[in-house]
Order: structure tokens, then C-alpha cells, then sequence
């Protein structure tokens, strides 16, 4: 690795903190609001970016790229069907979420039910970040950095010791910024990183096929779409994400990611309006269909240039980067794939000391605490559970079905019970907190039999979505046999303002119809397997245009009708849309 790159990397690593904290240097970080929340003040392009890179960051380019070269684009499944889910959060769940001014999700569960559930939920988010969340993202980060600057060489020691010391590096210079800036240091830093990302991203596959195409991107394309088509089938291609778990595993995992996961509904909590946050989520919703061409592409291009020399699937993405990118590049491209994986440990790292200091420090523990004192505990805990990170992250090199699977896997102890007490917090009145603790510990126990007891050939997505049901079932039984005294009705306690964005359902209608057509084109429908595929690709992307732009422009006009004709109610949940 030459001076150069070097040079770049750093140039391009420092520009975005100096930048960062030029935007951020007169942020008042001494309040609860302020430390945690960004002052409630961010915009929805500065929220959408911050939701992309908090989101897109070393595991998913590793471990979606790794399925790519294993297996197929079944793998997107994950990436695009958050697009729906995004408007989920958008239209239903924001607007409750800002309606009561809340900080962390497990607030809601507290006013919802009770203390008791608020610190069951408290504590899966807490192990779940600081076992999984933390960890894999700086492993991740470790083996993309130590690969593509072969830091093995540069310091002249084994490749375990170079993955440590990247990964103890990463998790020490994204502390300083989470623990030291707060959450709108985050999000600057993330909108920032998240444009170098995208520039990034999409040209690797660009190189890739330049390369497979022996000089020639439209030749790579043909090469890429008629030789193993097999590869580009979303429906029925290899791999391990069947298509019927997208109804689902998939959709509950990614609602859950999405509407309540603090590291990611945090940076909406932080929206100085209701139309700032639906413009950031339905922002982030548009991009993440299109992702895919960063996170599935280039690991398919690698199966067919490398794949007789990649040995295991999760160096297929470092592997294709370091062969395509010229060295002119290379700093450039390190320094923002080093500021993705900052990003995502940042936003976790924030999450983690954000629901310590509210739910756990000053409910249980000092209530009278004053918030400088809150923020200073924030920032102990914060560096307390870096370290811990630091020393687990080596410890998950062995994932035998690569780092993305391992990771869904593990994640459904922590995610699919949160989601079945928030989402029966809002959809019932009377449902009682004993139905929630009840309906989460069957869920971890029935999930830790199927892994450790009973050997039953179900697609552990499958085996979510049946235990949700029946999560669902327990706690509407106790709604029944012992429901509150009094029906649950949420307050407004006026922290933003909640008028709706115009466009927030038209858009919403657009990115359903970007996630049909997604599948329809990498699919036998398609383009999969035909021989024509260069014509029928024209045929569908201009039918779905043209009935895009119909119904996006029907949504708009009846909308605007029923709200002229009703213009004073109000209208919390997306009903109304008011112009901005």
C-alpha cells in the first residue's frame, strides 16, 4: 500500500469529522434532548441518510454480498421489502411515536403497560446490542479494512492480529464520536459518509462489470444476465432465504427493524416535525429497493470472475474490491467504507447509552438525577460497552452460514418479541402488561427449543412467523381473561407539530409499486432465463412507469379532496394529508 492511499484515506476520514464537527460545535449536548435526540431539530434529508448508513454498513456488504456468491438474489428479499415497512413507519407508527414525544421505545412500552415491561425490553435491546449489534458490525468492518489495506502485511503480523487491532481502532474512534458528540454528530457524519458510500458503492459494481465484460459494461451485463442465470432469481434461486419467507419472517424482521428498533427510530424520534420524519423514512425507503446493486451485484460478479479463488463467501465483497478498484481510488473508497462501519457502531453505541440512561439509570436507579449528570452517565456506559464490543467482535469468526445468517438468527431472540408488545401496544386498548411478559418469554423459550432441542426441518423465518402468531394469540387470550380497568388512550404532549407531508402516501404508493416491480423483473417473468431479456426489460420498467405515475397521481388528488372537504380534522395517522 502506497503513501497515496494512505494519504486519501486519512485526508477523506478527517474531512468528514472536521465537517462533522464544524455543523455540530454550537449543538447544546448538556440535555436529555439535546445529547440524545439532536435537539430535535434534524431534516428529512439529514434523517434519511443517517437511517441509510446507520443501516448500510460493513455486515450488510460483507454478509448480503457473501449470500450473492453463495447463493442468489433471494437475498434481496431483506433489502427490498423495507421499503414497505419504511411506510409502515411512516404512516402508522411515526406519528404515534412523536405524538408523545418519546426518546426510546421502551418509553412507550411503559406508558403503554408498565415499569415491568419497559425493563424486560430495556434488557433485550441491551444484550442485543452489546452481544450482537456491536460485535458484528466491527468484526464486519474488521474483515472488509483488514482485507482491502492487507494491514496483515503493512504491520507485519498474522491475520487475527490485524483483525483485532482494526476492529479495536474502529471501535475506538467511533466511541469518541458517539460518546463525545451525540446523536446529531452521528447523523451529520452519517449524511456525509452516506453520499461517499453511495458514490462508492454503486461504482464497484460498475468496475466489476467492466471487468467481466473484458472492458465493456454492457457486455459484463450479458454476461452477467445469460451465464448461471440461476444467479439473478430473486424467487426461485439457491440460496438461504426462501421466497415464502418474505410473508413471514422477513416482513416481521424488517418491521421490526425499521418502526422499532432504537438504533434506527431514534433518528426519526429526532425530527423537528412529523414532516421532516415521513420525508426521511420515505426517503430511505425509495433508496433501499435500489440497493441491491450494491449489495447483491458485486458479490455475483465476484462468483463469476473469482470464484474458484474466493475460499468462503465473506471475503467475496473485499476480495472483488481490492482486483476492480484502481489504486487511485482505494483510499477513497477505504475511508468510506471505514465511515459506513462507524456509522452503524455509532448509532448502536448511542441507542445502548440513550436506553441505559432512560430506562435503566434514572427510572430504577437516581430518579432525581439533573440531565448534565444523565449525559455524563451516557457517556461512561457508552465507553464501558465499547470495550466489551471490542473484545467480543474477534469471537464470531466462525459463523458456519456466513455473517448476514448468523446475524438474522441470533437477532430473533431480541426482535420479534419487541415487536408483537409494541405493535399490540398500539393495535389494543386493554391488553394487559401480563399478556406482554408472558407472550415475550414464550417466544424465547419456544425459539431456544427449535434451536437447542428439537431438530425440526422449519427455515428459522418460518419458525418467526409462527411464533408470533402465536405471541399475538397469548396476549389478546389476556385481553380477554384480564383486561385493564381502564382502555389505554395515548396523550399529545405537543413536542413537534404533527401535521402530515402532502406526498407521504402518493410516495408510499410509489415505493409498493418499485418493490413489485423488483421482483417481477429478476424473476422467470422477467428477465431470468430469457432470451429476449433486453426488450422485455424495456416492456416492464415502461408498463410499471406508466401505472406508477397513474396512481401516484389519483392517491394525490383524492387525498387532497377528502382534505379540503374535511379540513379541520385532524389527522394523526396519515388520514389527511396536509400540504406543507
Amino acid at each position: 500500500m502506497d503513501f497515496f492511499t494512505i494519504a486519501t484515506f486519512i485526508f477523506f476520514t478527517a474531512l468528514v469529522a472536521i465537517i462533522s464537527w464544524w455543523i455540530t460545535r454550537k449543538e447544546d449536548l448538556s440535555t436529555n434532548s439535546g445529547y440524545f435526540l439532536g435537539g430535535r431539530s434534524l431534516t428529512g434529508g439529514v434523517i434519511a441518510g443517517s437511517l441509510l448508513l446507520t443501516n448500510l454498513s460493513a455486515e450488510q456488504l460483507v454478509g448480503l454480498n457473501g449470500n450473492g456468491f453463495a447463493g442468489s438474489l433471494t437475498s434481496m428479499s431483506w433489502e427490498v421489502t423495507s421499503g414497505l415497512t419504511l411506510v409502515l413507519m411512516g404512516l402508522i407508527f411515526l406519528p404515534k411515536y412523536l405524538k408523545s414525544g418519546f426518546t426510546t421505545v421502551p418509553e412507550f412500552l411503559e406508558e403503554r403497560f408498565d415499569k415491568g415491561t419497559r425493563n424486560i425490553v430495556t434488557a433485550l435491546f441491551l444484550i442485543s446490542l452489546s452481544l450482537v449489534t456491536l460485535p458484528i458490525v466491527l468484526y464486519a468492518g474488521g474483515i472488509a479494512v483488514n482485507s482491502l489495506f492487507d494491514v496483515a502485511s503493512l504491520l507485519g503480523v498474522t491475520p487475527e492480529q490485524s483483525l483485532f487491532y482494526v476492529i479495536a481502532g474502529t471501535g475506538l474512534i467511533g466511541g469518541i464520536y458517539a460518546i463525545f458528540g451525540g446523536l446529531k454528530a452521528v447523523a451529520v457524519s452519517d449524511t456525509i459518509n452516506g453520499v461517499g458510500l453511495m458514490v462508492g458503492g454503486l461504482l464497484i459494481p460498475i468496475l466489476g462489470l467492466r471487468v467481466l465484460g473484458d472492458g465493456s459494461v454492457m457486455a459484463g451485463i450479458d454476461q452477467l444476465v445469460t451465464s448461471h442465470p440461476e444467479k439473478l432469481n430473486a424467487v426461485t434461486g439457491p440460496g438461504n432465504v426462501p421466497f415464502s419467507t418474505i410473508f413471514t419472517g422477513i416482513l416481521l424482521v424488517n418491521t421490526f427493524y425499521w418502526c422499532c428498533n432504537q438504533q434506527i427510530v431514534q433518528r426519526a424520534f429526532g425530527a423537528k416535525n412529523l414532516v421532516e420524519g415521513q420525508k426521511g423514512v420515505l426517503y430511505a425507503g425509495l433508496i433501499k429497493i435500489m440497493v441491491p446493486v450494491m449489495l447483491l451485484f458485486p458479490g455475483i460478479i465476484a462468483f463469476h470472475l473469482y470464484g474458484s479463488e474466493i475460499g468462503h463467501q465473506d471475503l467475496a465483497y473485499s476480495y472483488l474490491v481490492a482486483r476492480v478498484l484502481p489504486k487511485s481510488l482505494l483510499g477513497f473508497f477505504g475511508a468510506v467504507l471505514f465511515g459506513a462501519v462507524l456509522s452503524s457502531f455509532n448509532s448502536a453505541l448511542n441507542s445502548a447509552s440513550t436506553m441505559f440512561c432512560i430506562n435503566v439509570y434514572k427510572p430504577i436507579i437516581n430518579p432525581n438525577i439533573d440531565d448534565e449528570k444523565l449525559v455524563k452517565i451516557g457517556k461512561v456506559f457508552g465507553t464501558f460497552i465499547t470495550i466489551f464490543a471490542i473484545f467480543v467482535a474477534p469471537q464470531i469468526a466462525k459463523a458456519p452460514d456466513g455473517l448476514y445468517a448468523f446475524m438474522k438468527s441470533i437477532m430473533g431472540y431480541f426482535n420479534i418479541p419487541t415487536l408483537v408488545v409494541v405493535l399490540m401496544g398500539f393495535a389494543t386498548k386493554k391488553t394487559p402488561a401480563i399478556g406482554a411478559k408472558i407472550a415475550i418469554f414464550f417466544f424465547i423459550t419456544a425459539y431456544t427449543l427449535y434451536n437447542f432441542v428439537f431438530d425440526l426441518s422449519i427455515h428459522y423465518l418460518h419458525v418467526y412467523g409462527i411464533l408470533f402468531v402465536c405471541c399475538v394469540a397469548i396476549m389478546l387470550v389476556a385481553g380477554i381473561i384480564s383486561p385493564r380497568k381502564e382502555a389505554y388512550k395515548q396523550k399529545d404532549v405537543g413536542v413537534v407539530d404533527l401535521t402530515p407531508w402532502r406526498y407521504a402516501k402518493p410516495v408510499s404508493i410509489v415505493i409498493a409499486m418499485a418493490t413489485v416491480y423488483a421482483y417481477v423483473i429478476f424473476s422467470p417473468l422477467g428477465i431470468v432465463d430469457q432470451p429476449e431479456y433486453q426488450s422485455r426489460f424495456l416492456i416492464i420498467t415502461g408498463l410499471f412507469a406508466v401505472l406508477t405515475f397513474a396512481l401516484f397521481r389519483v392517491t394525490l388528488i383524492l387525498q387532497d379532496k377528502k382534505s379540503k372537504a374535511a379540513p379541520t380534522i385532524e389527522s394523526l395517522d396519515g388520514e389527511n394529508m396536509a400540504n406543507e
